[in-house]
Order: C-alpha cells, then structure tokens, then sequence
C-alpha cells in the first residue's frame, strides 16, 4: 500500500488500482505502463518534478506520449524560467523514486499542473508511487487532492 493509495482511500474518492509487471530494462516508464496495461498513451499520464527559477518544485502531469514545454508550465505558476529538477531533490522531496513518483501523497506539498488534455477523458492514470502501479481517478478528482490547476504544458 502506497502513500498515494493510502491518501485515495482516506478522501474517499472512486478510484481503480492497476498493476502490471515492471520491466527493469523498459525506456520509458510510462510508455511501458501504457503498454501493459493496454491503455492509450494520452490517457495514461506521467509525473515530473521541474525546478523554477525561484528554486520553487513544480510537479508537472502530462500524457507519457508528450513531451513537456517548460515555457508553459514556467508561465503556469507565475515563473521566467523551468528546468527539470535534479534526481536526488526530486526523491527527497516527494519520497517517491523516479519512474514511480505519484503526484498523490507526496513529502512535500509542491505546486501541481495537470494537462488541460486530461479533461478530455472521464479517467487518467497516474503513478501509484511504485514502479508496476498504476492508480485510475478523475482529472478533476486529482486536481483536488493536489490542490492543483489545469494549463497546457505540452509541447506542440
């Protein structure tokens, strides 16, 4: 049992759980949970952490197909400039590892953007907090839970 499940159970939120067998050698997580599970990339969206200018941790969630535009989520949360947070700050700060790292539940409260483009599936699937799980909620349920606000930030 995860943190981010943990948190699911206790908001009493509709929530589904998905596991699958990671493969250690996989590429991409995400792609590898889409995959899997059957899932269309879109609708299967993964997690990363991005450090502002400020030195503020942002936690960006996008479809595992798309890449992030770190202008946009800069310009999302009121900063110049992003750029991808470094490993070690991103695990201390979320107490999640890479390629398991939910936006649910984490260490610190970070500010979260979700895709605009989540909105346009009744159901998202994000990391559980573990490599191999998976946790299908809402987009607006999610945004809740993380106290976070939609933008588009992907790169087109």
């Amino acid at each position: 049992m995860t943190p981010a499940i943990l948190l699911a159970k206790k908001a009493k939120i509709s929530f589904n759980v998905h596991e699958y067998k990671h493969e250690p050698k996989a590429q991409s997580y995400g792609l590898e949970a889409a995959e899997k599970l059957g899932l269309n990339p879109s609708q299967v969206f993964k997690t990363l952490v991005v450090e502002t200018d400020s030195k503020q941790l942002v936690v960006a969630v996008l479809p595992v197909n798309q890449q992030l535009n770190l202008k946009s989520l800069a310009k999302a949360v009121g900063a110049k400039k992003a750029a991808m947070a470094p490993q070690q700050l991103v695990e201390r700060s979320t107490g999640y590892i890479l390629g398991g790292v939910s936006p649910l539940a984490q260490k610190k409260r970070l500010a979260t953007v979700i895709d605009s483009s989540a909105k346009n599936f009744e159901t998202i699937f994000v990391s559980a907090g573990r490599r191999g799980l998976e946790i299908e909620l809402a987009a607006d349920t999610l945004c809740e839970l993380t106290q976070g606000q939609f933008a588009d930030i992907q790169s087109v």
